[in-house]
């Protein structure tokens, strides 16, 4: 699961209390802020480290955040998860998608 924005942050929590009724057993696990900690979440990086805005901040952590999206495919495509969810930030979860689809 990714969400990089408060908002996205507070929407993810709300949907794993949904899950957690189903599934109470769910684990949950990726980029994620303290709404989704809050729900026994396993943020791997804060939600904090994709929330930039404007093109100078964006550029000035592009390098960081190439990184941190490589480094999760990889995690993802070693573990298999039975689903992902992309709350928000699609120019950076579309790539994740599109390589957990193949």
């Amino acid at each position: 699961m990714v969400a990089g924005e408060t908002s996205g942050d507070l929407l993810a929590g709300l949907l794993l209390d949904g899950f957690k009724a189903r599934w109470p057993a769910l684990a949950s696990s990726g980029i994620g802020g303290s709404q989704m900690a809050a729900r026994g979440f396993d943020a791997w990086w804060p939600s904090e480290k994709l929330a930039v805005r404007g093109y100078v901040e964006v550029l000035r952590h592009y390098r960081e955040i190439v990184g941190i999206r490589e480094q999760l495919k990889q995690r993802l495509l070693a573990q298999r998860p039975d689903v992902f969810v992309g709350v928000d930030a699609p120019d950076f979860n579309l790539d994740l998608e599109a390589a957990l689809k193949s």
